[in-house]
């Protein structure tokens, strides 16, 4: 028991890091960009870097975790070498340069999630309903890092945003040498190229539902800390918005074992894409009134939180055996890296040439896209988890 307790601390204590991470990068570097003198083009493509690295990284640590054998020693490697990566930042202030330090610092950074996942499935083994508490600590670090900072801005430097970020890393690679290893169960697909399962249709089509979901909040993890400011909110409330939403995620997660056995995973995720649509149509039009963007942030539970760990969960349950470190690794990338790329870079010349509102009526639309997709192919998808 008390070895279990320790494994359980020791992930719980890397999701915690590299989600603070998250909190420190989504909602501030933005403001640090602009400090810079970026423009809004500029900034746009400089935080798209990050989901393109998410696109393009996750695969080859991926296919490189499956060749050796050993997820762990590359989680290990590309944390240390994150790390190394992200101390460029304090010495570059041009836009070729800083988009050098960001794609290398991302192209390292970006790989160990899908491993750490597919570790943390492994691990929970049929429990894996429970997933949501461990990920949880990641949440739990997005919020300490992003209401802290929210009040902190208001009050020093935003330089000081540099040094955050390099103890948040080195915090990512103690924790990267303390998961434990898992055995990985041998599965009847075992045999089977890993793009044969890619290319079943209702596989197709939850990555397709998942790649609208980060494409619609691409200009939510952009723009919406400048959009909130230019607004007349103060960096202190910023943060505490930001906070809001991630502690009903954290609440969501706490709840998946009781919703699982009363829903399905494709049921949560349509729900939560519809739920995503009005998110988005009140963050674009509804700004000035502080009760409805707070709903809207409340609504980051069902967007985020239940849309997250019901996607993982769906995705564990169509790649297994020796297949599970690609299967998350390749989501990570057709979804969340391809998606959130898209979504950041179309958002700097919508923003600047139609208006946020706009900006995020769009990805309100594509929201609804991926409903019509889940109940086109995947409404009928049954799993061990209900």
């Amino acid at each position: 028991m008390n070895t279990q307790t320790n494994y359980h601390w020791r992930i719980a204590g890397f999701y915690f890091f590299y989600f603070a991470f998250v909190g420190m990068f989504a909602p501030y570097w933005a403001l640090y960009l602009k400090s810079l003198s970026f423009g809004v083009v500029e900034i746009g493509i400089l935080m798209s870097v990050q989901p393109v690295m998410r696109m393009v990284a996750p695969s080859l640590w991926g296919w490189l975790a499956d060749h050796t054998g050993d997820r762990l020693r590359v989680v290990k490697l590309a944390a240390g070498l994150s790390a190394l990566a992200y101390c460029a930042v304090f010495f570059v202030t041009q836009f070729w340069g800083m988009m050098l330090a960001l794609a290398a610092m991302s192209f390292f950074w970006s790989a160990s999630m899908p491993l750490v996942e597919a570790t943390t499935l492994s691990y929970l083994g049929k429990r894996s309903a429970h997933y949501g508490r461990l990920r949880s600590w990641g949440s739990v670090g997005f919020i300490v890092a992003v209401a802290g900072l929210g009040y902190a801005l208001d009050y020093i430097d935003i330089r000081w945003l540099l040094w955050v970020g390099l103890v948040i890393m080195l915090g990512i690679f103690l924790f990267a040498r303390l998961i434990p290893p898992t055995a990985t169960e041998a599965h009847h697909s075992d045999d089977q190229p890993v793009w044969s399962i890619v290319k079943q249709p209702q596989v197709l089509a939850l990555f397709g539902a998942c790649f609208l979901m980060a494409l619609a909040h691409g200009p939510y993890y952009t723009f919406y800390t400048l959009y909130l400011v230019e607004h007349g909110y103060s960096k202190g409330a910023v943060g505490g918005l930001w906070a809001l939403g991630v502690i009903c995620e954290i609440g969501v997660f706490f709840l998946m074992p009781w919703l699982l056995r009363h829903a399905t995973l494709p049921g949560i995720l349509t729900v939560s894409l519809a739920l995503a649509v009005a998110r988005f149509l009140l963050i674009g039009w509804c700004v000035d009134s502080l009760a409805l963007v707070l709903l809207a942030q409340v609504l980051h539970a069902a967007t985020f939180g239940a849309f997250h760990a019901a996607a993982v969960a769906l995705v564990h349950h169509f790649f297994r055996g020796r297949h599970q470190s690609r299967g998350q690794a390749l989501f990570g990338s057709f979804t969340y890296g391809a998606g959130g790329t898209l979504g950041g870079l179309v958002s700097g010349p919508l923003w600047q040439h139609w208006g946020a509102s706009l900006m995020y009526s769009m990805s309100a639309l594509m929201a609804l896209l991926g409903v019509m997709l889940m109940l086109w192919k995947l409404r009928a998808v049954t799993t061990a988890e209900r």
